[in-house]
């Protein structure tokens, strides 16, 4: 969410900035709510202050033995004036506020122009692609095949866009959870935490979902819960309405959790497999950071999200989202994709984020320097990685002619076994 001071103050910048990510920014409507707002709030003031000076002079006639009958019922006639001012301040507060939450955070000043996906812009790669004398299988018929993933049970069980994943399989889902946790927590500095799998409307409100993406959540019925779609929610509200010690940052978080997502509005986009869907676990990186230092700790975070396909040896390529394809709460996005041999093509595996103050100011999470003022912090997150596709990648990238599957090294010390065979088996 943004200050409404920065938006007064520039209106016409504010809604130029905006149109470069697809938005158009309704100036007139914001003035017209912002200038009805403050209106209301100075009516409601001065009303008050002149409340409060009148019973003071009614005390005082009072005391002296006046008749202050006229004066009393003016001051509760200016009394229900107040009330009635009050309610309307609450409706224009209440749709001030739904105006500003549905406005998108600002591109970064280094955030490519563009449309969409077609101008997100590659910055760097990393290995080079195997190759195979044979073709590659996707993943979609390979684990079937050598039965350790089983889709057609979990669309009887679920519908479809669940999994099962069976024996090696599930074992290697387990493996990824653990080797990516250990990694993060023992080499890069970050602290665990396992926050709750559902959250309230207010924590989905702070880190941007709520109210414009609720089609995209699964909620509870008669109850205000949600599951939650990514370990980022519940993790950035850890500190919501609280003040930090500046001095204790950044803050470093990782986070398992499962994730659902009703996947709205993806139709037709990866249908098949295990690329997109309902249910599917992820290991989250969240941090809370200076403003000052904010970018500088979004490059080492996404280095830190890297680093992990680097060790399962997965070629990748990372890009920065131009303005178009930028999500609702992010200034800055770099997404970092790996090569799916069974899919010839490079997917999303993390989204790497700074949402500067935007989070914050929607949570409320402020710090405070020494001797200073409450101020927003900076909040970022990227997964690090999304754990079902780190599994397809290692499926696809790591088969063999026969069916049989090579387990990366850094994951031999998790499985205790060095290949999958053609039956499934660990060996």
């Amino acid at each position: 969410m943004h200050d409404p001071a920065l938006l007064r103050r520039d209106p016409e910048e504010a809604a130029r900035r905006l149109a470069t990510r697809g938005f158009q920014f309704d100036v007139a409507r914001f003035r017209e709510l912002d200038e009805r707002r403050r209106q209301l709030v100075r009516q409601v003031e001065e009303l008050r202050a002149f409340r409060k000076s009148e019973s003071e002079e009614i005390a005082r006639l009072r005391r002296a033995g006046a008749d202050t009958a006229e004066r009393e019922q003016k001051v509760k006639a200016v009394g229900k004036e107040i009330s009635r001012l009050e309610d309307e301040l609450a409706v224009v507060e209440e749709e001030f506020r739904q105006f500003l939450a549905g406005i998108p955070n600002f591109p970064h000043e280094s955030v490519p122009v563009g449309s969409g996906e077609g101008d997100n812009v590659e910055v760097r790669r990393w290995g080079q692609p195997r190759e195979f004398n044979f073709t590659p299988k996707p993943h979609w018929e390979l684990g079937p095949q050598i039965g350790i993933l089983d889709l057609e049970r979990a669309a009887k069980i679920a519908g479809s866009r669940f999994a099962v994943y069976w024996g090696a399989g599930a074992l290697l889902e387990r493996a990824l959870i653990q080797f990516m946790l250990e990694v993060h927590t023992r080499e890069h500095g970050y602290r665990e935490v396992l926050p709750p799998f559902l959250t309230n409307s207010a924590t989905l409100f702070g880190t941007g979902q709520l109210p414009k993406f609720a089609e995209d959540l699964f909620r509870v019925q008669d109850h205000d819960l949600w599951l939650i779609p990514t370990a980022e929610v519940p993790v950035t509200n850890l500190y919501r309405e609280e003040i930090l010690d500046a001095r204790e940052l950044p803050i470093k978080l990782c986070a398992y959790s499962p994730c659902f997502r009703s996947e709205a509005g993806s139709y037709g986009k990866d249908i098949r497999g295990i690329i997109r869907q309902h249910q599917f676990q992820k290991v989250e990186l969240v941090k809370f950071t200076l403003p000052e230092t904010s970018y500088e700790e979004l490059e080492s975070l996404t280095r830190d999200a890297e680093d992990i396909l680097q060790r399962l040896g997965l070629p990748y390529r990372t890009v920065v989202l131009c303005t178009g394809d930028l999500g609702f709460a992010a200034a800055k996005t770099y997404d970092i994709e790996v090569w799916m041999p069974g899919q010839q093509a490079y997917k999303e595996i993390s989204s790497c984020s700074n949402f500067e103050a935007f989070q914050a100011r929607r949570a409320n999470i402020r710090m405070r320097r020494p001797g200073g003022k409450p101020e927003y912090l900076h909040t970022l997150n990227g997964s690090g990685l999304a754990v079902g596709r780190t599994w397809v990648a290692v499926v696809e990238n790591y088969q063999q002619a026969d069916g049989s599957i090579v387990i990366p090294e850094a994951l031999r010390p998790y499985m205790r076994a060095e290949r999958i065979t053609p039956k499934g088996e660990l060996v």
